[in-house]
């Protein structure tokens, strides 16, 4: 038996009832239904539905549909149900049970779904899952655009791929182009990183996200966070915009500064916009405060590896270049000491150490301090300059010995500070030892000179001790000089007090610098 409208086939609103075995009016209140049993098609445009039996409005051109329904739409859309009930006025499919929908390469399966069959729209409000190759979506609710391929999930949202696993509340996606867009708390999973976001766009097909918002990525051996991320996996190339924290998990360095860029791969830092480093070590702290960072794992001798690459010009020539893989591999192992290196208005500052200077740079191979360019550093109530000052470090961070090589210079004040008092000792190098981050000891040579203002037991001023010689050793005791030891051509003179003349007893390369001193950590973040 066949049932139809009576109106033209070209109409695109007319429902057609393609086949059934019966068919039977019945008449109810809301109108004249048909029932429709066995191999039900029915026909409205181009879409055809399949059902074990139905019941039809032909007036409103409304349906409900039962058993094994199933739309076929061109361009090889499908969806399939327990039971349906079309709108036919707005095209609109209520599916229930069993629902799935498909284009022939993404898989929707929910138990309740609404489908527009004009915008190939569906919607479903309670839990669904859809399936693009190996990419499996799952969440709470969700919006699936057939046409452009594209998706809205809500809630509980997961999607499970083989390079990467995510978690979120809000999630926009499309099946083809394979780009994620977050607008809720997110966390992305791959096998050597972890991304959390809020707001931003991910690229599976090349790799590269842009990120807004706060959001933060870290893998084995560095995490990053900041106001914006980018962040390309296959070169491992990141950027962070905006109060950006960098940490090296494995070295116990941190970051704070504007702006900062990183290779996973290769393992290499640069940091700018007012930076600040902090290293750690138990309870002590160290921070370095300059205009630019740079910072990468420090380079082994099997890192040099040249390897050949062969390419053809424009006239086929043959264009051989010989190209370092040092770059490539340099931050395969995560444990590897890096070094780091500091210029420009550079400032050091901890509780037993403050320093300034132009340029630095550490190793945590040697645990080396290298001031460079003016260099002054201060230690409790001594200050010490010279072209280029070395500080060794402990493990714990604190000073094991400090080494001028040229020009060293080393003043304290021998009194209160309105006084204008100083202590100096000057020579081509010095050498000073330190204990619990306090010096102990210093030797100066060659063409060692000191003003040494030397007081009795009871700390009365005796007298200004000049002296001069080819070495000269130091001890100190509560942060000041005790007593000196001139070797090998020894000069010696001692003026009273009340004859000496205080502005004439400074050495030559005396410059007393206190004002340019660090005094908190907090000056350095300023």
């Amino acid at each position: 038996m066949c049932v139809c409208t009576g109106k033209s086939l070209a109409q695109t609103d007319t429902i057609f009832i393609i086949n059934n075995r019966l068919g039977t009016f019945v008449q109810t209140d809301s109108g004249n239904i048909t029932k429709l049993i066995w191999d039900v098609i029915i026909k409205h445009g181009d879409d055809f539905l399949y059902c074990d039996s139905a019941y039809f409005d032909q007036e409103k051109k409304n349906l409900e549909a039962f058993g094994s329904v199933r739309i076929v739409q061109p361009g090889g859309t499908q969806g399939t149900s327990d039971y349906l009930r079309y709108i036919g006025g707005q095209k609109i499919a209520y599916m229930r049970g069993n629902v799935s929908l498909t284009d022939g390469k993404s898989n929707l399966w929910c138990e309740e779904l609404t489908y527009n069959l004009g915008t190939k729209v569906g919607v479903y409000n309670h839990n669904g899952t859809l399936q693009d190759g190996a990419t499996v979506v799952s969440s709470r609710e969700g919006t699936y655009n057939m046409k452009t391929k594209d998706s809205r999930f809500i809630g509980n949202v997961t999607i499970t791929d083989p390079e990467y696993n995510v978690v979120s509340e809000d999630i926009a996606y499309n099946t083809e182009t394979k780009v994620s867009r977050y607008y809720a708390y997110s966390v992305v999973t791959t096998d050597k990183t972890v991304l959390i976001t809020s707001d931003g766009i991910y690229d599976a097909n090349k790799k590269i996200g842009h990120f807004e918002g706060r959001s933060s990525i870290q893998n084995e051996a560095q995490y990053i966070e900041g106001d914006t991320l980018d962040y390309n996996k296959t070169t491992g190339f990141g950027k962070a915009v905006g109060d950006v924290i960098s940490i090296d998990t494995a070295q116990h360095l941190t970051l704070y500064c504007g702006v900062a860029v990183y290779n996973e791969i290769s393992g290499k830092v640069k940091a700018w916009d007012k930076p600040v480093m902090k290293q750690v070590s138990g309870k002590d702290s160290l921070f370095t405060r300059a205009d630019t960072f740079f910072s990468a794992p420090v380079p082994r001798a099997s890192d040099s590896v040249l390897i050949e690459k062969v390419t053809y010009g424009k006239k086929k020539e043959k264009i051989v270049e010989m190209v370092n893989m040092a770059d490539s591999i340099a931050g395969a192992d995560s444990s590897r000491p890096r070094y780091i290196i500091a210029y420009y208005h550079v400032k050091v500052f901890s509780d037993s150490l403050q320093a300034r200077c132009d340029s630095l740079s550490y190793t945590q191979g040697d645990s080396m301090l290298r001031l460079m360019f003016d260099p002054v550093a201060w230690s409790r109530k001594s200050q010490i300059t010279g072209d280029t000052i070395l500080i060794k470090q402990r493990d714990s961070n604190k000073v094991e010995w400090l080494y001028v090589p040229n020009n060293a210079h080393m003043v304290s004040l021998a009194g209160p500070d309105a006084a204008g008092l100083y202590d100096q000792v000057q020579g081509k190098t010095l050498r000073a030892n330190f204990n619990d981050s306090t010096i102990t000891d210093m030797l100066v040579e060659p063409d060692a000179e000191s003003i040494y203002y030397s007081k009795d037991e009871g700390g009365a001023y005796l007298g200004v001790d000049k002296a001069n010689g080819e070495r000269m050793f130091i001890f100190f005791g509560e942060d000041k000089i005790k007593r000196i030891r001139y070797e090998r051509d020894v000069t010696h003179t001692m003026t009273p007090m009340d004859k000496a003349n205080f502005d004439d007893m400074k050495l030559s390369r005396f410059k007393w610098r206190d004002e340019e001193r660090p005094k908190t950590k907090e000056e350095l973040f300023e």
